[in-house]
């Protein structure tokens, strides 16, 4: 269909002016975006290492019980790690159960681990720790503490 000027009836397109201010509002929005992004995103790892350090401390502490031996679990601050030399692999490969923090999905840092000075702590046959203590980890402006009761054993976040 053409109206009267001989233009198609579907209509001209846009102008340059009307792409241009559309490009403006997106790029605007993305600016906004982005850091919201990047800090939940930061909060989402810190909260998933946490809690993760959590499983495996809680792990740990049933393998002791159940098998009526002590579970040792042994962080590194420099190696931004930890393992339970008593567990096998996750991932079904020969070896120790051993997490890397600094790799995805995770990426955070420890910052300290204090385990009664030590930076291990060891679950008897009953499931109680050799000690008390806290694993402080971070990314970005999000910590996250996580703590190990001295007389129960039970790790809790912060």
């Amino acid at each position: 269909m053409v109206n009267k000027a001989g233009v198609p009836a579907f209509g001209r397109g846009f102008s340059l002016l009307e792409l241009l201010l559309v490009l403006t509002m997106i790029a605007t929005l993305t600016a906004m975006a982005v850091p919201r992004y990047q800090t939940s995103l930061a909060r989402y790892r810190a909260d998933l290492a946490a809690q993760r350090i959590v499983a495996d401390l809680t792990q740990a502490r049933t393998s002791a019980k159940t098998a009526s031996a002590s579970r040792t679990v042994t962080f590194s601050v420099e190696g931004n790690s930890y393992d339970i030399p008593q567990l096998s692999s996750l991932n079904g490969n020969s070896g120790c159960y051993i997490v890397a923090l600094s790799e995805r999905p995770y990426q955070v840092r420890l910052i300290s681990v204090n385990f009664g000075g030590d930076t291990e702590i060891m679950y008897n046959g009953w499931g109680l720790p050799d000690s008390g203590g806290t694993v402080i980890l971070a990314i970005g402006i999000e910590q996250r503490t996580v703590t190990v009761d001295s007389e129960t054993g039970r790790a809790e976040v912060q």
